[in-house]
């Protein structure tokens, strides 16, 4: 298996010689015939089109309904990788809650200067109707996907945290189910960490931060836009995984200062709402005044105790990508301690000097704006034309301060199976957190994402990656 240059592979590290966590692994896999394994990856494939695990991409010309690509290759962690970066996966969540509640309340961080006030009162994400709102259990982002990448054997950055309704977790679950069936002798040799009690954990982790209000048996539902929504899949999976009910804002209205869903008994107090609907849609009485999608009076009743939103309204400043920038100082301020996990460097074009860098640099650099997700609105600056260099350079002049640059990085890469064989592939990797007033609980590995195409660093779905099952070795 050759691999790019430069450039750490996760199963044979720097050389040819196999990496420890990967032994037991790649001792079984010597032992398979490549072309049984072709017809398991077809039969995987057959597997995700039969339980409708799709997801829609925006703007497309062609149908819109696709299959995320999956590779049945695993992605392996050891044991001790996974305790260092779990440790710094919770310094950084408790961060980041802290961070939340200082500037909806005290605003410390802005009062030392470490972070720019205009950076907080100037941007979009940031909701002054939360200012002295406190979250039931002081939690403010219940739900945290912090995107990792590797270069090195232990050199692991974050490339970014998303904090207001971080999506994949079913793919990761169901690419474990889909391992599991398709290779049950495998697990009974290489000992791996179960993921299959995260929507377990998910409720429990929710309803402990129930209101007040709430009775001994909280009572949990799933807001979703609608079918035509990109995570559609994702929302009625969970819902029906933790036992709640999957709603959209119409089944929902106020009723005697409580939140109640629609049942054929009429309609029911909820204390937890798990939403999967932005800040702007969620409520057309306190923000967008057109949206369909949300609940009339829900914030109201928010702010006076009555329900519980997961993640919280204004939990979006967190995963602003100028404020990933600060996020070392964030870390420290709120930690007493450096940060564990390092950042990816990044240059904030809304910085006159920093701006005339990235102009002069445009074909070297990843540039992003500060609220794009998935993979839409950046340049790969590597892989652009002379074009596509042109035209965003007009976009970063127009407004420089709606973007941000990086290095492009050596990303790790890991095989994924192809019709000749091996072959590597970046990849990144999304741990999932929960957060609840007593603990933090991090599913062991996330979801991988993976570029299928050779050389390419763009891992997300939208723009034709794929993903794999991620393992954590016991131990």
């Amino acid at each position: 298996m050759s691999q790019p240059p430069d450039c750490f592979d996760e199963m044979s590290g720097a050389g040819d010689a196999t990496r420890a966590p990967y032994r037991g692994y790649s001792g079984w896999l010597e032992e398979q015939d490549h072309k049984l394994l072709k017809k398991k990856a077809s039969d995987a494939e057959a597997f995700f089109r039969r339980t409708g695990i799709t997801f829609n991409v925006y703007g497309s010309d062609e149908a819109t309904e696709r299959l995320i690509p999956f590779d049945i290759v695993p992605r392996i962690i050891g044991a001790g990788e996974w305790r260092k970066l779990s440790a710094g996966i919770e310094q950084r969540v408790r961060a980041i809650n802290a961070f939340l509640h200082d500037i909806y309340h005290n605003q410390e961080i802005l009062r030392a200067g470490k972070i720019p006030t205009q950076l907080i009162t100037q941007n979009d994400a940031f909701l002054p109707k939360m200012i002295g709102v406190s979250p039931p259990g002081g939690v403010y982002t219940h739900i945290v996907g912090v995107d990792l990448v590797r270069t090195g054997e232990n050199e692991f950055f974050v490339l970014e945290d998303n904090a207001r309704t971080p999506s994949g977790v079913s793919y990761m679950l169901e690419n474990r189910e889909t391992m599991m069936q398709m290779f049950p002798e495998l697990f009974t040799r290489v000992r791996v960490r179960p993921v299959s009690s995260y929507p377990e954990a998910l409720r429990r982790s929710l309803t402990a931060c129930a209101p007040p209000c709430a009775g001994d048996r909280p009572v949990a539902a799933v807001l979703t836009p609608g079918i035509f929504n990109s995570a559609y899949f994702e929302h009625a999976f969970l819902a029906d995984q933790m036992g709640a009910e999957l709603v959209e804002g119409r089944d929902l209205r106020v009723v005697d200062g409580r939140i109640a869903m629609r049942t054929t008994r009429g309609y029911t107090p909820i204390d937890v709402l798990y939403r999967r609907v932005d800040d702007d849609f969620l409520d057309p009485l306190n923000f967008n005044p057109e949206s369909m999608l949300g609940v009339p009076g829900i914030f109201d009743i928010y702010r006076a105790g009555g329900i519980t939103i997961a993640n919280a309204p204004g939990a979006g400043i967190a995963d602003d990508k100028a404020i990933y920038s600060y996020m070392p100082d964030i870390v420290e301020f709120y930690t007493g301690k450096k940060p564990l996990l390092k950042n990816v460097d990044t240059l904030r074009c809304s910085e006159p000097d920093s701006l005339n860098y990235v102009l002069d640099h445009l074909s070297e650099l990843v540039v992003k704006e500060v609220h794009g997700s998935g993979g839409y609105g950046m340049l790969v600056g590597p892989a652009a034309s002379k074009k596509e260099l042109a035209a965003f350079r007009i976009k970063l002049m127009e407004k420089p301060s709606n973007y941000i640059a990086q290095p492009t990085l050596a990303l790790s890469t890991c095989p994924i199976l192809t019709r000749t064989g091996l072959a590597p592939r970046h990849v990144d990797l999304r741990p999932f957190v929960l957060v609840s007033p007593d603990r933090i609980n991090i599913t062991p590995g996330g979801l991988t994402r993976v570029a299928l195409k050779k050389g390419s660093l763009v891992v997300n779905s939208s723009q034709g990656g794929g993903t794999k099952d991620t393992w954590v070795l016991e131990g």
